[in-house]
């Protein structure tokens, strides 16, 4: 007889903790198990299996319960390796969470610790069987064929030999069973060479393999080759034997990426971002699992893959906001990706042209070895423009596209050049107001305004995605003399673009565009073969292109994110703006970039123009320690999500009246209502986060308070 201990899935915090079970069969530390629990079943995940000499009787008199049977093992062979099992645990501490949420982020969605409906889909294979036939020589043909092979799927055998294949198994000369359906090659067009590099990256290149520091800051500006430095330490990884990892932030940089890492490598390639569905994550996961897969492209998620012997992990853009998941366990890719990197004793590269300012701060202390790039490939860095769109729009101009703007779009048609528009907005009109009183038309389960969708005539809401057709009275005063429109999104920009230059081919690059399966891949590799002159889209479009033919790049309202009372607000319209202008002026052409905004000589637009991440650093620094924000303090976030504002807002006070030590205590904090639920947050601000962490577990240890609704974040980066 065995006895399990398995973490059981439930969302209570409260049974976060192991259960015992007995089993007449093996299980490995990681698989799943169909347990009985409560009045009904649930999943398990296994933490231990035992002998045991003990009868349940036994037990029961020992423990002081009766102990169940378990009802299956679902899996053979965990999916969980001991270096995952070890990685959730710790999350579970680091992030507050709960040990079953942790090992749920872990595991693609067809074999989550969770009650599912979802199958793994299995394929049809042929082998020779034992048995001997008498063959036609079409059918021999066939026959050795598979000889040959050894084993190959069914279908491959139809397409080749569409008449004899079923011969085959009917004269039991092949045998036919099945196999998990496996994920396939990436496509390689060619093959490509390393690139010669030039001094700046050969310095880059020493100093990283020179050091034994386990995590670098690759400081690169926009163009200066970050990219040929990841594929060379991955070629050097690759030859010792070893897995590499890249992490770009994005589903729309994983094409470009995907491109020129399976063109220098070939096709033992993983690809896993969420733009996968369930079976292909699944097949991913197995093919990184079996060690088929020397090199992983993906987004967050893909640091959680089941690695053997990781050589190198490096993650591209690492200031982006993306890397942070929101829902528990709210982990950061960064803090996971340095964990498995000391797990495995590699190296860690961290890329940007614009790094977050807690790392560029942890590098200035040399926590993590700094390494700057200051200069592009081609010594060419782009023309800046600023636009003042109070002066522009007081001079007659449009509110959408500036003169000068429009001039600069003209010249680069007529030379048949390439320009990318940024505008972080979608939709047509951002705001839907009653002529008569005055109302906006928000969400009715969120405190959100909706957008007007023009080409659907629909209204939008882009939080929870509850659409409606546009209104014709007005919800509140029942007036029918229409509604004004405020504010614009891409599909207005669009059409904007289309009415100011005649024949201009346009793509559209937004959360609208991008919802089919490889919409991404198929927008860009559209634009990369000039089929379009003009890429307008959302800040999707903003970080890691390259695009040689692109030599102008238009940013649209970019400082719209100034108007938000976020403490990041300033480090995020830096982030796009210095990252939107990269994207201009990479290939032999000079490159110009065009900022469209209402506060022209704020620090974040002036020190994006220049190009001057320093002088952006040391200028919100200096706010950052008035307020003692991050990265001066640390933060923690805890969120009561409920259906009701009463309930919220006492638990919420509950939380802030027994939670107490040396920091700040700031709340309770209402926040607006999302998908119908209502938010009150309090936030933990001090010096101290291990101090700050031990109290929050304290009060949930003890507390009697069902916390079913209470959301925590380590380190959030946004406070919405």
């Amino acid at each position: 007889m065995k006895l399990i201990q398995c973490w059981i899935e439930h969302p209570i915090r409260k049974l976060d903790q192991t259960f015992a079970y007995l089993s007449d069969v093996q299980a490995e530390q990681g698989a799943r198990v169909e347990v009985p629990f409560g009045h009904g079943r649930a999943v398990g995940f296994v933490e231990s299996c035992i002998d045991t000499d003990e009868t349940a009787e036994q037990l029961k008199a020992r423990l002081g319960f009766s102990v169940k049977k378990i009802i299956r093992v679902l899996d053979e062979s965990s999916l969980i390796t001991p270096e995952l099992h070890d990685l959730a645990l710790w999350m579970k501490e680091q992030t507050l969470s709960t040990a079953i949420s942790c090992f749920q982020a872990m595991l693609p969605g067809k074999v989550k610790p969770i009650s599912s409906k979802q199958k793994i889909l299995f394929e049809k294979f042929v082998r020779l069987s034992e048995k001997t036939a008498e063959l036609t020589p079409k059918e021999l043909e066939a026959y050795l064929y598979v000889k040959q092979a050894g084993e190959i799927s069914y279908h491959d055998l139809r397409q080749k030999y569409p008449g004899q294949a079923h011969a085959l198994v009917v004269k039991n000369a092949i045998d036919v069973f099945e196999k998990e359906k496996a994920a396939q090659d990436h496509p390689v067009c060619c093959r490509s060479l390393p690139f010669a590099l030039s001094a700046q990256q050969k310095h880059a290149m020493e100093e990283i393999e020179g050091s034994d520091d386990p995590v670098y800051l690759l400081h690169g500006a926009t163009g200066s080759g970050k990219t040929e430095i990841y594929l060379q330490l991955a070629e050097k990884a690759l030859k010792k034997g070893k897995q590499v990892l890249i992490l770009v932030p994005e589903i729309a940089l994983t094409p470009q990426m995907i491109d020129r890492v399976a063109a220098r490598f070939g096709t033992a390639l993983a690809i896993y971002h969420s733009g996968l569905n369930a079976q292909q994550k699944y097949e991913q996961y197995r093919r990184v699992m079996n060690g088929k897969a020397e090199v992983v492209v993906g987004t967050r998620s893909a640091v959680f893959l089941p690695f053997h012997d990781l050589g190198l992990i490096v993650m591209d853009e690492e200031h982006d906001t993306s890397y942070k998941q929101e829902n528990q366990p709210s982990y950061h890719c960064r803090d996971v990706a340095i964990w498995r990197g000391k797990f495995h004793h590699c190296k860690v590269i961290l890329g940007s042209a614009t790094p977050s300012l807690d790392t560029y701060a942890r590098a200035l202390k040399h926590v993590y070895h700094l390494i700057v790039m200051k200069d592009r490939i081609n010594q060419s860095l782009p023309e800046v423009t600023i636009v003042s769109m109070k002066d522009s729009i007081r001079h007659g101009d449009s509110y959408i596209l500036s003169q000068q703007l429009k001039q600069k779009i003209h010249e680069r048609l007529i030379r048949n050049e390439q320009v990318i528009l940024l505008l972080n907005r979608r939709g047509y009109n951002t705001q839907l107001r009653c002529r008569r009183c005055g109302e906006v038309i928000t969400c009715p389960h969120c405190d959100l305004a909706m957008s007007y969708h023009r080409e659907e005539g629909r209204i939008k809401c882009h939080a929870c995605g509850y659409e409606m057709i546009r209104p014709k009275i007005c919800p509140k005063c029942g007036s029918s003399e229409g509604f004004l429109t405020l504010g614009f999104g891409t599909e207005r920009l669009e059409q904007e673009v289309h009415a100011c230059f005649e024949g201009v081919r346009t793509l559209r690059m937004d959360a609208d565009t991008t919802s089919r399966k490889d919409s991404h891949e198929k927008i860009l590799a559209s634009f990369g073969r000039h089929e379009a002159d003009i890429l307008l889209g959302t800040q999707m479009i903003a970080k890691g292109l390259d695009y040689p033919n692109v030599t102008l790049v238009g940013v649209i309202n970019g400082d719209d994110g100034l108007k938000h009372t976020d403490f990041r607000s300033c480090e995020t319209t830096f982030d796009l703006l210095m990252q939107a202008g990269g994207r201009s002026g990479r290939g032999e052409q000079n490159g110009e970039v065009v900022y469209q905004v209402f506060d022209p000589d704020h620090y974040a637009v002036q020190c994006a123009a220049h190009q001057d991440y320093v002088s952006f650093f040391q200028n919100e620094m200096l706010f950052r320690r008035a307020g003692q924000y991050p990265p001066y303090t640390y933060l923690i976030a805890l969120t009561v999500i409920a259906s009701d504002q009463k309930y919220a807002d006492h638990l919420a006070l509950k939380i802030k009246n027994e939670i107490s030590g040396n920091f700040k205590v700031i709340g309770v904090i209402s926040l607006l209502k999302i998908q119908d639920r209502v938010r009150s947050r309090i936030l933990l601000k001090g010096k101290n986060l291990e101090e700050m962490r031990n109290a929050v577990q304290y009060f949930i240890d003890h507390t009697d308070t069902d916390l079913k609704g209470l959301r925590i974040d380590v380190n959030p980066l946004t406070l919405d």
